[in-house]
């Protein structure tokens, strides 16, 4: 199935669900300026967020990192972050949730 995005949709929308892969989540979300996501944990998974558009921050490990058009940011299991819009224009980002293989 082929979809289209919009980059200017807010919110956040599932593109790929667990159901349709062996356990990883992908999405995209759109934040306005001065929007934030929501602290929330990666629980059991590990996450990657692909910057596409936007400048923000994120909040995690007990310390806040600016994030970025062009940037990748990797977040450990059992970590709790946010993602805070803190530029003029929208920030998007797409996030990969996968659970962790035990070896």
């Amino acid at each position: 199935m082929i979809e289209v995005l919009n980059l200017d949709e807010q919110g956040s929308k599932e593109l790929i669900s667990r159901a349709r892969t062996a356990g990883m989540k992908v999405g995209l979300t759109v934040l306005r300026p001065g929007q934030a996501v929501g602290r929330h944990s990666t629980g059991q998974n590990e996450e990657v967020l692909v910057f596409l558009r936007g400048q923000g921050r994120l909040v995690a490990d007990g310390g806040e990192h600016e994030v970025g058009e062009g940037m990748v940011a990797y977040i450990p299991p059992r970590t709790e972050h946010n993602v805070l819009n803190t530029g003029e224009g929208l920030l998007c980002y797409i996030y990969v949730v996968a659970p962790v293989r035990r070896a």
